[in-house]
């Protein structure tokens, strides 16, 4: 039987400082109970909705910005990540993404999965989704 003593699903909505616009039809997070699901993030800025510039660093770093946007808009912190899902286009760029991505868990990292694709949307090369645990449902 589910537990159902989680309360209802949140669906997270768009339209906060910081939180770009999605590119699909989707929110960019769903809480259930004390997690929250992180739709992947695009490198898109979240002030002209254009990819940013500059390759897999540029972009790791403007994704992970978007990430931690949306997590905080829910009331969560990034350093509570359990789980991340990360796509290359190019796998080439694995260690460069490495370099940027570990900056942004100075505190420890979560499990992840990195998975080379063929293409993401909006020309990207790089997006990542996640999992994080909320201290305080309460907020979100």
């Amino acid at each position: 039987m589910p537990d159902t003593t989680a309360g209802p699903v949140r669906h997270l909505l768009t339209g906060r400082p910081g939180v770009p616009t999605p590119v699909g039809p989707f929110v960019h997070a769903v809480a259930w109970g004390d997690l929250l699901f992180v739709t992947g993030q695009m490198p898109t800025d979240p002030l002209t909705g254009e990819v940013v510039p500059g390759g897999v660093v540029a972009q790791t770093r403007q994704v992970m910005a978007n990430l931690a946007a949306v997590v905080q808009a829910a009331g969560g912190e990034l350093a509570d990540t359990l789980q991340v899902r990360a796509y290359l286009t190019d796998f080439a760029d694995f260690a460069v993404f490495n370099t940027e991505y570990v900056r942004w868990f100075p505190a420890g990292l979560p499990a992840r999965t990195c998975i080379g694709v063929t293409g993401l949307a909006v020309g990207a090369v790089v997006e990542v989704d996640l999992v994080v645990g909320l201290r305080n449902q309460e907020n979100a």
